[in-house]
């Protein structure tokens, strides 16, 4: 049932999304997200969310931006859906780690979407 609820979502948000990083574009070209920047990380640079009404459901996105290296200005995205408690919970913590806010918040729910990456 979950996937098929979240199948329906992702249709409704844009009946041409294909792939993560189409989820990801029609987020950002459709919708203000909050961003918090982790200048302190070793590996997030920042992570934005995004809260979806429509039809009277709301969902909740986390796009997380994974630098390559310590020392990169760059990053790559990945997207999560995540619980409506999620970046309240993130916003207290990752100012002293980003990355335990990440692995305590936002990884647990990586399965929902599979976008994220493999860290087994």
């Amino acid at each position: 049932m979950k996937k098929i609820y979240l199948f329906l979502l992702l249709v409704s948000l844009n009946a041409y999304s294909q792939s993560c990083s189409d989820l990801i574009d029609y987020l950002k070209e459709n919708y203000y997200g909050t961003t918090y920047t982790s200048y302190n990380s070793d590996a997030i640079s920042n992570v934005t969310f995004y809260e979806i009404s429509k039809n009277y459901e709301t969902s909740y996105f986390a796009i997380v931006c994974f630098k390559p290296n310590k020392y990169s200005i760059n990053c790559r995205e990945y997207i999560y859906q995540v619980a409506y408690n999620t970046k309240m919970n993130y916003s207290y913590k990752y100012l002293n780690s980003a990355g335990e806010a990440f692995w305590e918040y936002i990884q647990p729910y990586s399965k929902v979407l599979n976008c994220g990456p493999n860290f087994d």
